[in-house]
C-alpha cells in the first residue's frame, strides 16, 4: 500500500474520531442536565455508549495503525521537534478519549455526574490538542 493511501486512511481515521471527540462532551451536558431516570437520561446513556464503542474507539485504533505505519515508513519524523510535540498531543487526545469514557461510564451508573459547565470545559480540550497538532503537522514551525 502506498504511503499516499496509508496517509488518507490516517486522515478519515482522525476525522471520524475528532467528531466523536467534540460530540461526547456535548452530550455529556445534556446528559448532566436531564433528570435521573427519565426517558432522556436513558436515551442519551445509548447514544453516548454507540458513539464511542462503534465510532471512536474503532476510529482511534485506526488512526494509531495508520498512524503508526506511516512512521515506520518514514522513521526519521522521531526526531523532528514538531513532530515529537505533534506525537506528545496525541498522547494526550487518547488520555482525553480515555477520560470521556470513564465520564461516560460514570453517567451510564447514573453516579453524580460533573455539572454541564464542567462538561463543557472538557470538550475545548480536545479543540486545543487538534489546533496544535494540527499546525505541527502542516505548519512544522520547528
Amino acid at each position: 500500500m502506498s504511503y499516499e493511501i496509508i496517509k488518507a486512511l490516517h486522515i478519515i481515521s482522525v476525522i471520524s474520531w475528532m467528531a466523536g471527540l467534540l460530540y461526547l462532551p456535548r452530550l455529556f451536558v445534556y446528559h448532566a442536565d436531564a433528570p435521573l431516570g427519565s426517558v432522556q437520561a436513558e436515551t442519551f446513556k445509548v447514544m453516548e455508549r454507540r458513539l464511542l464503542k462503534a465510532i471512536m474507539n474503532p476510529a482511534m485504533i485506526a488512526s494509531f495503525i495508520f498512524g503508526l505505519w506511516m512512521l515506520a515508513l518514514n522513521h526519521a519524523l522521531i526526531y523532528e521537534l514538531w513532530f515529537i510535540v505533534k506525537f506528545v498531543c496525541v498522547i494526550l487526545m487518547a488520555g482525553c478519549h480515555g477520560k470521556f469514557s470513564k465520564m461516560r461510564r460514570l453517567l451510564e451508573n447514573d453516579e453524580k455526574p460533573l455539572s454541564s459547565k464542567a462538561y463543557r470545559i472538557w470538550n475545548e480540550v480536545p479543540t486545543v490538542l487538534m489546533i496544535v497538532i494540527i499546525v505541527m503537522a502542516v505548519v512544522k514551525p520547528f
